[in-house]
């Protein structure tokens, strides 16, 4: 079993996914994500974990794409100066500051804040939950994906443009997911 967490009920719109997918809506925000992510990780059936939802971008060549995550950080971690920005203090391995996942695809932080300018931590698109979503995973020894659609450019205007886009992923991602279930049979 494939369990999706998505942030919101609104970011799927009600589209048909794979019967081997389970959909867990986990709310806004790093720790809503950590908290489903542990919850989904225990049950004994989960072979692997997805996360899909929007983001917002400061490359505008993005904008209205779906896109697969190969590298996240957490962007609002700021303890300096006990360790760089976007690394978690007296924390050692792999989750302290970037998560790779490999392939080829863009980079994302994230950060309990929605993006209107462009932040310190610099990377291609932006969102709230993945991190803390990859980093459940990893410690857990759990594969992990990551797919976003890009709704806004990070700006002055990403508030209104995530409310007119945010829907506007389900159907890509869906058809991206159909895609890869037909390769894999």
């Amino acid at each position: 079993m494939i369990d999706l967490l998505v942030a919101l009920e609104a970011e799927l719109d009600g589209v048909q996914l794979p019967a081997h997918m389970r959909v867990t809506f986990t709310g806004v925000g790093k720790i809503n994500a950590a908290l489903a992510a542990a919850a989904v990780l225990a049950q004994a059936d989960c072979t692997a974990v997805m996360n899909f939802g929007t983001a917002g971008s400061l490359k505008p060549d993005l904008a209205g794409t779906l896109v697969r995550v190969v590298k996240i950080s957490q962007r609002d971690m700021d303890a300096r100066p006990l360790a760089p920005l976007g690394t978690t203090p007296f924390e050692d391995g792999p989750t302290a500051g970037q998560i790779e996942l490999g392939g080829d695809g863009v980079s994302l932080s994230t950060g309990d804040n929605f993006v209107t300018a462009p932040p310190a931590l610099a990377s291609d698109i932006v969102d709230m939950e993945a991190y803390a979503i990859a980093k459940a995973c990893q410690r857990a020894g759990v594969a992990f994906s990551c797919w976003k659609y890009v709704t806004d450019l990070a700006d002055e205007n990403a508030t209104e443009n995530w409310r007119d886009n945010v829907a506007r992923g389900a159907h890509l991602f869906a058809a991206q997911m159909q895609d890869i279930s037909n390769s894999a049979s």
